[in-house]
């Protein structure tokens, strides 16, 4: 039962805060996280769980896992990519970019800033949780198994590595359809591999378009499979996956409807698989419903269908669609020596013996149906060609490989694949049986020449004979149980007494133990037994005759096996009707069904094996035509009627002619063709006069057609013999060029190695680059930002190096000291300095001998004041770099301080005179009194200062003549002395006066300012 995605988002927060590692902030924290992992920490690769074994139990947790495959121009695409995707997705993120295996990586720390996930480094035995991202570490493969990751050392330190494929193909085996690959940009082909497995089970494959592609080729290698589900920019595949995942219902849920909604999809299913039919001609009826169904799913996934009624509806109007769906049906897992020990097997058990009973001039047959895109087919070619040559017997191997899909059949027929292959060849096998070409390998002639390959239907169309090994691995999984019994028996008939059946790991023989015995049990390798299980020793015995497909959309009515004696019936019976005496009856390859009649005349066996293939069997002179008349009535259902044919029967040429019958009734042999032999009818002619010839000009014309004969002989003996001549010369600049070809391909093999490790170096140090890049930028931003401060601050500083020379300055320096751009580099004591301090290159030593700090308040030769701060320059690892030193301009710090110091001497003067005393400011009014004023006049400073003078008190002092002299001070700087003035004060009584006053000296703060003292002479009268 899947989980609900609200008990799986409670359950991925509360396993992140209970196991989730504890992250270092920083790009240092992640290096020094990354130095300490040991390489004894990391499984070696004996000790990894073998993938796809039998003891391997998928675990079935319901969310899915997205593995993105990255390099060089990756970093781009991730940003984008993670930008958009929500945090609370409920996917899990595994990253595998290509990274250098000596290079301390920052991946980690780049991504996190492009998403709110928690970005990790994987670490072994992790196990995976939604909403998290995983990183690959530096010089690691990674695999995951029952939802763990597991990592191990590489078997190349250097190279060209595969770490993309091997994690996309372990996740594929472990997730099947919760498995979704990613191709974004990089170089080469890797992730093309991996995408092929993910997309055999059942899994999304997505790729970058080329467009937005920094480097394309790893997206157009993933594109050129034909597996990829999508074709998106990185930024639009999260939207993609959202809803791809929104609309993907798991199988589960259908299987809770009831019988009802159970039938009716039965009857979508029957409807689809009409519309395929009429489509390609291929019938899925009998293949597996739980795996059709999950395809299909899929499909509606990927348009966003919620049911499978709206989906039938596109069917009908899109036919493209229906060739996508096909190719989603026809997908196989494959590759090279896929299950290695079971090709181990078969090479140490039944190989030795097959090749031993073999003679040089005898031929080894195999059948490879199911073969896909040819990597079965060719590892079974390998390791026929390795048996021999440690046997030191050769002989003939003919490997008949065939597939219902004519695509990979075109692939395989190419046989180049790319050069991720080396996860699954040997360096060996590689250089030994297949030659590089660019990013791929070619496979090499000796191998290629041993295959010939074919589209079949192993439902429907007739099985190869005396076969010596049937190798039909993976393929019997897709069928269900009727399928699977129907197809064991026509292996066995297809194979010679004693020949080998070769099932994949999860497939057997079922109840037909009768006609085979196990060899291997645990590999599948069976030995059929012998002739005394007959099976039916004719095809039609086992159903194998053509019959019309249905192009109904309901299901197709069981397939009719007549029986021989009834085919005998209905043949003869058409013979009658036609009156033909020599026939045969044939099915659209030239395969003889029946034979009527003396037929010797015009067929007879060939030499080797027995065949009954009429283009082999036919005499000189016949074959071409026969074929072509064939293939004209098969293909226009039409009768083909042909006349004349010269045919060479014992040792004389005889006319025949022949008619091909297109045969539509009765129904148990439509689509067969019947050939008609007819012996053409001799013209006897009317006996008429002979006219008398010339004697003499017959023996003249004779004589001059045989001269003109003899000449032509001549002439052409000449031809041939100047023909022969020039083909021995060319034969011997063949062997020339043959053998300076095989110089340049060795050579270009050795190139080929090179430019191998270059591009992988070259993508490493890509990887290694862009995070420099990003780091440069960070760098870039930290200093405009650190200039900008020290601009706005306008403190001039100079950083100097250990030996005391200038390393950098900030602009506000020029002030201070005669410094240009170029005295970067020289000592500062070289510079002429603007400042009266002769000690300052032994201050700065000192402060960097005993890493003190010094200040000093040193006047400029403009008159300012600078305040020079010296201290040592430390690094991040604290170390002492150098010196700094610093200029702050306290100019208006001094004269402040200048000024409150003469403030307060004149405060102290004020108030030692025993004699009331008043400063007025320019505008006369009262800036401070001494402590004898408010004695004598019993009055408070608030009362007095700030106030006018005139309106002190009750405005006693408010006399115009004493306004008018001091007025005179302010105006005319005049002074006046002992002014006499008789007052009267409430509380005090009248009292006598003498005022002086006088303007003080001008200063800074002192402009204007005006001193009154007041003498009390009342007591003297």
């Amino acid at each position: 039962m899947p989980k609900k995605k609200e008990s799986n988002a409670e359950g991925a927060k509360k396993s992140q805060k209970e196991k989730a590692p504890l992250r270092t902030k920083g790009a240092k924290g992640a290096l020094a996280k990354t130095k300490e992992k040991t390489e004894q920490e990391r499984p070696t690769p004996e000790l990894q769980p073998q993938i796809g074994t039998e003891e391997h139990k998928p675990v079935q947790d319901d969310f899915y896992i997205a593995a993105i495959g990255a390099s060089a121009g990756g970093l781009e695409a991730l940003e984008q990519f993670f930008k958009n995707m929500p945090p609370d997705s409920g996917i899990a993120f595994v990253v595998i970019p290509h990274l250098a295996p000596d290079h301390e990586s920052a991946m980690p720390e780049l991504l996190q800033r492009y998403t709110k996930m928690e970005v990790v480094e994987a670490d072994k035995m992790a196990k995976v949780i939604p909403d998290r991202v995983y990183v690959i570490p530096p010089n690691s493969d990674m695999t995951i198994l029952q939802n763990r990751l597991h990592l191990s050392r590489p078997s190349k330190t250097r190279g060209y590595r595969h770490p993309i494929d091997i994690f996309f193909r372990s996740l594929a085996e472990d997730r099947m359809e919760k498995s979704i690959g990613i191709v974004l940009s990089g170089t080469g082909s890797e992730g093309a591999v991996g995408l092929r497995h993910i997309k055999g089970e059942g899994g999304l494959a997505l790729s970058q378009d080329l467009k937005t592609a920094r480097y394309s080729g790893m997206p157009e290698s993933a594109i050129g499979t034909g597996v990829v589900d999508k074709v998106l920019p990185p930024e639009n595949m999260p939207e993609f996956l959202l809803e791809y995942i929104k609309y993907n219902h798991p199988l589960e849920e259908r299987k809770k409807q009831g019988e009802e909604e159970a039938e009716k999809g039965e009857d979508n299913l029957r409807k689809i698989f009409g519309l395929i039919r009429s489509r390609s001609g291929h019938d899925f009826s009998l293949y597996k419903r739980n795996t059709i169904q999950r395809r299909i799913e899929k499909r509606l996934a990927i348009h966003q269908m919620k049911n499978v009624s709206d989906y039938i509806k596109y069917l009908r109007s899109n036919p493209h669609e229906i060739d996508a769906l096909l190719k989603e049906l026809l997908i196989r897992v494959t590759g090279f020596f896929r299950d290695r020990d079971a090709f181990e097997a078969l090479r140490q058990k039944v190989l030795p013996d097959l090749c031993r009973d073999m003679d040089k001039d005898e031929m080894l047959r195999v059948w490879v149906p199911g073969c896909s895109t040819g990597e079965e087919a060719y590892s079974i070619g390998i390791l026929l060609r390795e048996t021999m040559e440690e046997m030191d017997t050769f002989f003939n191997v003919q490997i008949f490989a065939t597939d219902i899909d004519e695509a990979s059949i075109g692939i395989a027929r190419r046989g180049i694949y790319p050069d991720t292959i080396s996860a699954d060849v040997s360096p060996e096998r590689l250089e030994k049986f297949f030659r590089r070409e660019d990013s791929s390998y070619r496979v090499r002639n000796d191998i290629r020449e041993m295959l010939v390959f074919s589209v079949q239907n192993l439902a429907k169309d007739p099985p190869f004979r005396r076969m010596d090994l049937v190798s039909c691995r993976n393929v019997l999984i897709y069928m269900n149980t009727k399928l699977q019994k129907r197809l064991i028996p026509v292996f066995r008939y297809a194979l010679r007494p004693g020949g080998i059946l070769f099932l994949g790991t999860s497939e057997n023989i079922g109840e037909h133990t009768d006609i085979f015995t196990p060899v291997d049990k645990k590999w599948r390798i069976f030995k059929a037994k012998g002739e005394k299980e007959r099976l039916g020793t004719e095809l039609l015995d086992i159903g194998y005759l053509p019959h019309k497909e249905p192009v109904k959309e309901e299901r197709a009515p069981e397939p009719k096996t007549p029986t021989t004696q009834g085919i005998s019936e209905e043949v003869e019976k058409l013979l009658l009707d036609h009156y033909s005496p020599s026939s045969v009856l044939v099915n659209e390859r030239g395969h003889i069904i029946y034979f009527f009649g003396k037929t010797g005349n015009y067929l007879e066996p060939s030499t080797g094996r027995a065949t009954l293939n009429i283009s082999e069997m036919a005499r000189e002179g016949l074959k071409l035509e026969l074929m072509s008349a064939i293939r004209k009535a098969s293909n226009s259902k039409n009768d083909i009627s042909v006349v004349g044919v010269q045919v060479k029967q014992n040792g004389d040429y005889r006319t025949v002619n022949f008619r091909v019958k297109y045969v539509k009734k009765p129904e148990s042999l439509e689509g067969l063709m019947m050939i008609i032999f007819e012996e053409p009818r001799v013209h006897e002619g009317k006996p008429g006069s002979r006219r008398k010839q010339d004697s003499k000009k017959a023996a003249q014309d004779i004589a001059e057609l045989e001269y003109e004969l003899k000449s032509t002989k001549e002439h052409l003996q000449t031809t041939v013999e100047e023909l022969e001549t020039s083909n021995e010369e060319l034969q011997s600049s063949n062997e020339e060029l043959q053998s300076s070809n095989e110089e340049l391909q060795s050579t270009n093999e050795e190139l080929e190695t090179s430019r191998e490790e270059l591009q992988s170096l070259n993508e490493e140090l890509f990887t290694v680059n862009t995070e420099l890049q990003e780091k440069n930028e960070e760098l870039t931003r930290a200093n405009n930002d650190m200039n900008n401060l020290l601009a706005s601050t306008e403190v001039a500083t100079i950083f100097l190096d250990r030996d005391l020379k200038i390393q950098n300055f900030t602009p506000s320096t020029k002030d201070v000291i005669s410094i240009i751009d170029g005295d970067v580099g020289r000592p500062v004591g070289d510079l002429a300095s603007k400042l009266d301090y002769p000690g300052l290159v032994d201050d700065v030593s000192e402060v960097l001998d005993k890493l003190v700090r010094k200040e000093k308040a040193v006047r400029h030769q403009g008159g300012r004041w600078f305040r020079v701060r010296m201290m040592p320059y430390r690094t991040v690892d604290d170390e002492i770099a150098g010196a700094i030193i610093t200029f702050m301009d306290i100019t208006e710090l001094k004269n402040t301080q200048e000024a409150l110091q003469e403030a307060l001497i004149d405060q102290c003067v004020l108030q030692s005179v025993p004699e009331p005393l008043l400063v007025l400011d320019r505008n006369l009014r009262v800036v401070r009194a001494n402590e004898a004023f408010y004695k004598t006049f019993k009055v408070k400073p608030a009362e007095t200062e700030k106030k006018f003078v005139f309106d002190l008190g009750n405005g006693q002092w408010n006399i115009p003549a004493l306004k008018k002299l001091i007025g005179g001070i302010t105006a005319e700087d005049e002074s006046f002395k002992n002014y006499k003035v008789e007052l009267k004060f409430p509380g005090i009584g009248r009292k006598k006066m003498l005022i002086s006053g006088k303007k003080i000296a001008e200063g800074d703060n002192t402009t204007g300012m005006v001193v009154l003292s007041i003498r009390d002479v009342t007591e003297r009268g």
